[in-house]
């Protein structure tokens, strides 16, 4: 999800990992939508979802060079691997 602060040049992505199991949102992170922006949100998740939580991503290149092979699936919309954080987006700039 993205929006602009100040000038429409000065775009900010809220990046949201949840939780697939419990649907909490485990951190966010607001900036740009890069590899730096995809490493500091990596950076700033909780120890436990670093070492063993399967992180399911979309089909973007900053993804598959920041978070560890080992547990990071790149997946596309059609699995319904990343239905709850979709519905999320979308339900959020309704409120």
């Amino acid at each position: 999800m993205w929006s602009f602060i100040g000038n429409k040049n000065n775009k900010q992505w809220l990046w949201l990992p949840i939780d697939i199991e419990t649907r909490e949102i485990v951190f966010f992170y607001l900036g740009e939508r890069r590899e730096k922006g995809a490493n500091r949100l990596w950076n700033s998740l909780p120890g436990v979802y670093r070492k063993c939580a399967v992180c399911y991503t979309y089909l973007w290149l900053a993804y598959d060079l920041v978070f560890p092979d080992l547990i990071h699936k790149s997946v596309g919309k059609e699995t319904g691997l990343t239905a709850y954080i979709e519905r999320l987006n979308n339900t959020l700039p309704n409120h």
